[in-house]
């Protein structure tokens, strides 16, 4: 569903968003503005992926201790 809507601005509406983007930062910022950018959205899957492994290592942790009580 994501995908379709990023689809979606595929035409008209992408050329004008990347000559704003020029005009507003000029040829030499935008290298390192996609660096910045990618260097977030990484330090962002890091950090959930991090999440996402506790959680499910509590999960287990949680499983573990009421099948022992259970027993």
């Amino acid at each position: 569903m994501n995908t379709l809507l990023l689809f979606q601005f595929l035409g008209p509406e992408m050329l004008v968003i990347f000559f704003a983007i020029l005009l507003l930062f000029g040829g030499r910022k935008i290298p390192e503005l996609m660096r910045g950018i990618g260097k977030g959205i990484r330090e962002f899957n890091t950090a959930r992926n991090s999440l996402e492994s506790e959680l499910k290592e509590g999960l287990k942790e949680e499983n573990k201790k009421s099948t022992t009580t259970e027993s």
